[in-house]
Formats: structure tokens, C-alpha cells, sequence
């Protein structure tokens, strides 16, 4: 798979000038429309145009969403796509070393370009599936220019939004010689006169000024994992040369200190949290960071991270973080006094954190995380009518506490439905499966590893029996 066809996903199909979303139970996550028990959505082409009550459907086509919720796409904040085929490989990793060593220090050192295009698609349509309309795509494995196209061009082919941060990779052989111009490089292939298309591009680069500093000349977002209380020291002079902004994106900010959180306020730093990574691998304390983020005035989006030991699943990443916090909070109470309690996380705050928290980290508040006339038409429908959710108690309940990707009957991404009638559209399963298997079964013998379905740990392939 060095060379690759992109003949997956089939999306020749024409959406028409009106579609009419009709009878839902609208959660809009704008503070101005507000949530509507029995309402409808009007989508004229990419864009949200109206939503309200009876509204005219004269020319349009018409949805019925009786018993349905309508809602915004949901935003995964921080993905690193190119690990769809290594899915639940490692699920028993306890640190981040478990993780490396079933990525980074093995099979990532033997990815193609086809692999990476088709680790990126299976991740992006697996995203689509789950209802995440949105994702911050952290690509550090690019390990040729070919290998940068390939990612980008699976991204463009799953038709999910996405924001595309090109990295270096974290060990092996690569081209060196293609860091940092490549970022330039493929702004003028995929990106110059394209400022409207669904996927744009950022760079993904450490606390490394000199990379900033060409990701700026640029005009790019950066990417950073960040986390802990040695990266923590490093803020203030960053932020005294001024160097933080609102172009960085911090990835898990886990085990900051106050002051840390309060230069990333002053600087304008965009900040997404990872429930279960953060708790599966252990990072820093293990606890992941909204409490902290929102004590200091910052509403950070919420993100899966990777697949390699869970689910592409935003519905879990708000029920982990609902109980990781209640059970904190518990604790504190007990141990420390009522003072020290933290906070439980309501269900429409979760929510919010998933789409408008999302967004904003981003950059992208301005086109999604809302159904607000004018943003792009990117939303989901949740049949309210299924087995496991009927009745609807209430709407953030549902959505939060029991929905999961089986429920979700439609989505669409700047008006253009990728998913209908709880089935990704225009995906030819035949092929992907067969691209899936192509590229695990090279990988794996690239890299010596012997597959056993029920292995306890992955072991550091030189350990391995």
C-alpha cells in the first residue's frame, strides 16, 4: 500500500438547495434560540438558515424527525486518526510507555502512505458514525510528504470535517529533510484556494519556538501534548517572550499548577481534556483537567485521543466524565470537608463541553458547535424511539446518560447527509474491510508481531513470545 486507491467512499450523490428538518426535539446549544420540545431545522445548501417553530417548507425536502433529538455535530477535540488499524490492540495499557510501544516505538515505524490513508479514513468514518462531525486530527506520523498527502486526502475522501496538524513522527527512519517546509508545502497543494472546504490544516509541533514561529509565518494553529508539572514550568517565560496565544491548542493539561492555568487564560490558550485517556494511561495524576480549566475561567472541549485500547466514542467521554468527577468530588468531601468538594458536571454542560467547548478549541465557533442560523449545517438526529432510550425522560439525559452510536439515524455535515437511516453513506464495506486487513496483516509481519486476540498485555515487541 504505497500507492493507494481512493475508492472507498463514494459521495457523488447531490444534496438539494432545501432540506427541512421537521417535529424534533431541537437542543441547540445557542443560548439565544434555546432547546424547542417540537421544532424544525431549515438548511438552505451548507448552511443553517432558520430554526424555530412551523416553519415553511415550500421546495424543500423534508425530513420527519418526530421522536427524534436534534443536535450539533459533536467535536473531538484530539485525535491521532492514523491508528484506525491498530484498534483495541493494547487495551490494558496502564501508562503512557504501553501506548508508545504499540505505536510509536512498532508498527508506526513500518507505516506506508496507504496505511496511513487508511488508518486515517477508517478513524474519520468511524468518527461519522459515532456522530462526531468535527475532528482536531493529530498526525505524528508523517513520516514522508507522501505519507502527509495520504492523511489529508483520507480526511478529504471520509467527508468529515477536520483540521488536519501535521507532525514529525516520535521514533524510527524518516525524511527529516521535509520538516518544517512540508507544512508550507501542503498548504499550497490542498489548502490555498480552498478556505471553505471541510478540511483545513494546523501543525503539530512541542514547546519548540522555532516550529511556532514558521507555523505562524504560515498562519497555523499548533498542536501540543502538554501535560504535567516540567512542561508546567516552562510557561511563564513563553508566555514573558510571548510566544502563547490564541493559535496554541493544548492537548490534556493534566497536573498544572494554578499559576500555569492562569498564564494559559492571560494568553488566550484553546484547551481540550481527555476523560479516559487521561485515567487509562495515567498520565500525570490520572485525573483529567475540567475542573481546574473552568475554576480558572476556560471551557475546554473534550477529545477520545486514540482508539488503541477504547471506543471512538464522545457518549463515553461524557459519562466518564460525569463519574470521574462526581467520584472525586466524593472523595474530597469526605476526606477534606464540604469546601473542597468539586463540582458534579451537569448533563447540558457535558453536552456543551462536546460541541460549542469543542468548536471553540477549534478555532471553529464561528461554523459549528450550534445550531445557529448562518454556521455550517453540521447536526445529528437521535431516535428517542429506540428500544433503549424510549421514553425520554429528559433530552440531556437521553443524549448524555444512555445514547450511544446505534441511536444515531442521521448526520450531516455542511448539509450533506453522511449518515441515514443509522448507516454511513456512499462506504464501500467490501473494500475497506479488505484495505483494513491488507494493512494490519503487513504491519504486524513488518514488525514481528504475532497477533493473539485474548493477550492480556502487548508486549514490547522485543518481549514478545
Amino acid at each position: 500500500m504505497i500507492h493507494y486507491q481512493r475508492n472507498i467512499v463514494n459521495h457523488h450523490s447531490v444534496s438539494p438547495p432545501r432540506t427541512l428538518i421537521r417535529n424534533a426535539t431541537i437542543l441547540s446549544m445557542d443560548e439565544k434560540i434555546g432547546n424547542i420540545e417540537r421544532g424544525d431545522i431549515l438548511i438552505s445548501g451548507s448552511t443553517l438558515s432558520a430554526v424555530g417553530e412551523n416553519l415553511d417548507d415550500r421546495g424543500a425536502r423534508v425530513i420527519d424527525a418526530s421522536n427524534m433529538i436534534a443536535m450539533p455535530g459533536m467535536v473531538d477535540s484530539h485525535r491521532h486518526s492514523w491508528e484506525g488499524q491498530l484498534r483495541r490492540i493494547n487495551p490494558n495499557a496502564t501508562c503512557l510507555d504501553d501506548y508508545s510501544n504499540a505505536t510509536h516505538f512498532s508498527f508506526a515505524r513500518y507505516y506506508r502512505p496507504g496505511d496511513i490513508y487508511i488508518g486515517n479514513l477508517l478513524t474519520a468514518l468511524g468518527a461519522i458514525d459515532a456522530g462526531i462531525t468535527t475532528i482536531i486530527d493529530n498526525s505524528h506520523n508523517s513520516r514522508t510528504a507522501a505519507h502527509s498527502d495520504a492523511a489529508v486526502e483520507a480526511l478529504l475522501d471520509a467527508g468529515i470535517r477536520a483540521i488536519h496538524a501535521s507532525g514529525p513522527p516520535v521514533s524510527g527512519d524518516w525524511d527529516r529533510g521535509h520538516w518544517p517546509g512540508n507544512w508550507q508545502r501542503l498548504q499550497e497543494k490542498y489548502f490555498s484556494n480552498n478556505a471553505e472546504g471541510l478540511v483545513s490544516l494546523a501543525v503539530m509541533a512541542q514547546l519548540e519556538p522555532a516550529l511556532w514561529a514558521e507555523a505562524r509565518r504560515l498562519g497555523l494553529p499548533i498542536v501540543t501534548e502538554f501535560f504535567g508539572a516540567g512542561m508546567a514550568s516552562e510557561l511563564e517565560a513563553l508566555h514573558q517572550q510571548g510566544l502563547l496565544g490564541p493559535d496554541n491548542i493544548f492537548n490534556h493539561c493534566t497536573a498544572l499548577p494554578d499559576e500555569g492555568w492562569k498564564i494559559l487564560r492571560e494568553a488566550g490558550v484553546r484547551v481540550n481534556v481527555c476523560p479516559r485517556s487521561d485515567a487509562h494511561y495515567g498520565i500525570e495524576n490520572g485525573m483529567f483537567a475540567i475542573e481546574a480549566a473552568q475554576r480558572h475561567g476556560i471551557n475546554p472541549g473534550l477529545s477520545v485521543d486514540n482508539e488503541t485500547s477504547y471506543s471512538t466514542d464522545m457518549f463515553m467521554e461524557m459519562r466518564v466524565a460525569f463519574y470521574l468527577q462526581r467520584a472525586m468530588g466524593m472523595h474530597h468531601q469526605h476526606c477534606c470537608g464540604s469546601a473542597q468538594a468539586l463540582k458534579t458536571l451537569p448533563a447540558a454542560q457535558l453536552l456543551k463541553a462536546a460541541t460549542v467547548d469543542g468548536a471553540a478549541c477549534a478555532g471553529l465557533q464561528h461554523k459549528v458547535g450550534s445550531l445557529t442560523p448562518g454556521k455550517q449545517a453540521d447536526l445529528i438526529l437521535i431516535n428517542a424511539a429506540d428500544l433503549n432510550l424510549y421514553p425520554s425522560g429528559n433530552a440531556f439525559g437521553t443524549v448524555v446518560h444512555a445514547a450511544e452510536r446505534s441511536n444515531i439515524h442521521t448526520v450531516m455535515i455542511g448539509g450533506r447527509i453522511v449518515k441515514q437511516d443509522g448507516r454511513v453513506v456512499g462506504v464501500d464495506s467490501k473494500r475497506l474491510r479488505a484495505a483494513v486487513d491488507e494493512s494490519r496483516e503487513y504491519l504486524f509481519a513488518a514488525a514481528g508481531y504475532k497477533p493473539d486476540l485474548f493477550a492480556e498485555n502487548f508486549l514490547p515487541l522485543g518481549q514478545a513470545n
